[in-house]
């Protein structure tokens, strides 16, 4: 994750932890609580790359509600969890949210760019306070306090079987584990953005209040008019099928 994704050495490095001296190798165990320091002959810095903020988009185009049913016929549960819909007969997904992984490598919505999950965790999902490392066997790695006791957790295999053509993307959830680390293990860490807006609250104003505020009031500007595009794509195309 460091030489990967934090940080750019030009020679070999090694971890030490500060109190005892000893040199911490590769290991599938957490590092245990305390300071360490990089050791290197060459140069190191933290890498400067920018991250990709995101809003929890909610829209009512064909795209979007063909994504929804693609992610919940094939998940059927919180891919995070293991918690299924028992409701599912019943056409009711109250509390599971299909969500979208990446939103940088393609601007096509599709199956294999979603996951069913708990929509609380949804929201964490969308913000990098947690993700899945792919290419440490699908483990779900928590980057903030444990809130939902999923650090540690395997990705549902319903999710990800090879044999199904519609499995997710290794390629969009390695996107997003790297946003993750990027947001969350440099300095004091990224923003954590207001989620709760109560009926008839004032949206914009509260996103301008917030910190990096005007970044992320562009961010709801260019969503909405995103999706009103969609919507017109949407109407025009009924209109020729008419």
């Amino acid at each position: 994750m460091l030489g990967r994704i934090l940080l750019i050495v030009n020679e070999d490095w090694i971890v030490r932890h500060r109190a005892s001296g000893r040199i911490v190798t590769p290991s599938s165990n957490p590092a245990a609580t305390g300071e360490y320091d990089l050791y290197s002959n060459g140069n190191i810095r933290v890498t400067d790359e920018p991250w990709d903020a995101r809003l929890i988009s909610h829209s009512i185009s064909s795209r979007e509600v063909s994504f929804r049913q693609g992610v919940r016929e094939r998940d059927g549960k919180c891919v995070i969890t293991g918690q299924p819909n028992r409701l599912a007969a019943a056409g009711s997904w109250d509390g599971f949210h299909a969500a979208h992984g990446a939103t940088g490598i393609s601007s096509i919505i599709s199956v294999q760019n979603g996951l069913l999950m708990s929509s609380n965790l949804h929201t964490a999902f969308a913000q990098y306070l947690f993700s899945i490392n792919p290419d440490d066997g699908y483990k779900v790695t928590s980057f903030q306090p444990d809130n939902w006791r999923i650090d540690g957790k395997i990705l549902d295999i319903v999710c990800r079987d090879p044999n199904n053509p519609d499995h997710v993307s290794d390629e969009v959830l390695r996107w997003h584990f790297r946003q993750s680390v990027l947001a969350n293990m440099r300095a004091a860490g990224e923003p954590i953005f207001e989620t709760d807006f109560p009926l008839g609250s004032d949206i914009m104003a509260t996103l301008c209040q917030e910190p990096d505020g005007k970044e992320r009031f562009e961010m709801e500007l260019s969503r909405r008019l995103r999706v009103t595009r969609e919507e017109e794509t949407d109407v025009l195309g009924r209109r020729e099928i008419f």
